[in-house]
């Protein structure tokens, strides 16, 4: 695919989608995220909360996601995991976070099954500062889940973690996706 179709297809969607106020959309989130540390004993357990409400996220949003888009996403019933990078960090980033995402060509491992997807300008991250006792929070952990349930509910078995964040230090919020295959749902014949 065309990278600039991808990301002009990607502006569309975000100029035709619904918009909230961002402000309003931010902080609620930081509520929640506030509201989690307080219910949990562990920022551990706070960072698998975030990842599990993201998941429950993205088993519904890709449904949008695939009517909204008008995407093709035959790839992923060829297991072709590049052409669905391309896709999510050019049209699902734009479209639900007005953000486009990165695939560094040097993120990818020698099999093809290991990327990094990079956010340059997180926008969940805006007016948050990490407290020192936080420094283990995964503060935009809700998008690995969204990321994993929507490609689940296409038949693409994959483990997504964040491993940088602004909040933490680093330059830009990475994601790192490892692709384990297609899911296969054949009922066993009996």
């Amino acid at each position: 695919r065309n990278i600039k179709m991808l990301r002009q297809r990607g502006d569309d969607m975000f100029k035709k989608t619904e918009k909230i106020n961002a402000e309003l959309f931010i902080l609620t989130y930081g509520s929640i995220v506030t509201q989690l540390i307080q219910d949990f004993d562990t920022i551990e357990q706070v960072n698998t909360k975030l990842d599990e409400m993201g998941y429950n996220i993205g088993i519904r949003l890709i449904e949008e996601f695939l009517a909204k888009s008008k995407v093709e996403c035959t790839a992923s019933k060829r297991g072709e995991i590049k052409e669905v990078a391309d896709i999510i960090s050019k049209v699902a980033f734009m479209m639900f976070l007005g953000v486009s995402a990165t695939v560094p060509p040097s993120s990818w491992n020698s099999d093809n099954t290991v990327f990094s997807l990079v956010v340059e300008d997180n926008p969940l991250i805006e007016f948050v500062e990490l407290p020192e006792e936080y420094k283990n929070l995964w503060y935009s952990n809700i998008i690995s889940g969204v990321i994993r349930g929507a490609l689940e509910m296409i038949q693409l078995k994959v483990t997504v973690k964040q491993v940088k964040c602004p909040l933490k230090g680093d330059e830009a919020t990475e994601f790192q996706i490892d692709y384990h295959g297609i899911i296969n749902n054949d009922i066993p014949a009996l």
